[in-house]
């Protein structure tokens, strides 16, 4: 396998702690980044040759570009990607508060866009380079009560869409994945909610609120799993536009794709009523 350079961010614990511990075991120099860097120093301090810990709060323009520049000085380039910080938000959309859904929005998408911008005037310049957007089944399934969360990875899966085709003729390429639940700290420490429940969504949106949400611990993923056929993928050097993460997921795309085409071919004579 080639040796290449990652720079994941969210490294402090869940899906981006396991894949920078199979990234790094594999041999690839990495710059391993959480809001804390001392989140971070135990990777550092076991692979100090290959492991560069940096703090990175990706809604901070200033240490974004402080992040990319570091990393380009200290192992000459980035060769991937991986915008995996983020976190849960759970609420009705009437439910929602204005500022902390703009804070979400900041971090989960407007914080990825802030990284890919910042890596790829170095990708472009050496025409090679891989994109990795972490998304969410909830993108496609879009729960009840996670709204805002599922909004946001719906709209980075629509950027990675449009980026793919815009980066693929310069030797660069991007994909987003769509995990299911792994046994991560997702649905402990990472997930936020509504201050303020609404009665008449306790029956929808309400199931979900943390303290009736019994999924914590349980979940069917493997995180170490998942972070090894990460690293696969992207060293096949055929990385796809979608990657489906855990069998729970793959049984959600496929039930709410095929309810959907069928709901779009049901109302198609309206569909194409419309033309001249």
């Amino acid at each position: 396998m080639t040796m290449a350079t990652w720079l994941i961010t969210g490294c402090s614990t869940g899906l981006g702690r396991a894949l920078a511990e199979a990234v790094l075991d594999a041999g690839h120099s990495t710059v391993v980044t959480a809001r804390k860097d001392s989140a971070v120093q135990d990777l550092v301090d076991a692979h100090p040759d290959t492991a560069l810990g940096l703090a990175l709060d990706v809604t901070d323009p200033a240490q974004v570009a402080d992040a990319v520049q570091r990393a380009e000085e200290r192992f000459g380039r980035i060769d991937v990607l991986v915008n995996n910080a983020g976190y849960g938000y759970r609420a009705a959309v009437e439910e929602g508060d204005e500022a902390d859904v703009r804070r979400l929005f900041d971090t989960n998408l407007f914080g990825a866009i802030a990284m890919i911008n910042a890596v790829l005037p170095g990708m472009r310049a050496q025409r090679s380079g891989t994109i990795v957007n972490i998304s969410s089944i909830g993108a496609r399934a879009c729960p009840p009560g996670s709204g805002y969360y599922s909004a946001t990875k719906a709209a980075m899966e629509a950027m990675t869409s449009a980026l793919r085709k815009e980066v693929q003729p310069l030797g660069i390429t991007a994909m987003a994945v769509e995990p299911g639940g792994f046994r991560t700290d997702f649905a402990g420490r990472s997930l936020t909610q509504a201050a303020e429940a609404i009665g008449d969504y306790a029956e929808t949106a309400g199931k979900r609120r943390k303290e009736n949400d019994t999924v914590h611990g349980t979940q069917p993923g493997d995180p170490a799993r998942a972070a090894v056929a990460l690293v696969d993928v992207v060293a096949s050097g055929k990385a796809p536009e979608l990657l489906v993460l855990g069998s729970d997921a793959l049984t959600g795309f496929r039930s709410v794709t095929d309810s959907l085409r069928a709901e779009v071919e049901a109302w198609a004579h309206v569909s194409t009523s419309t033309d001249f």
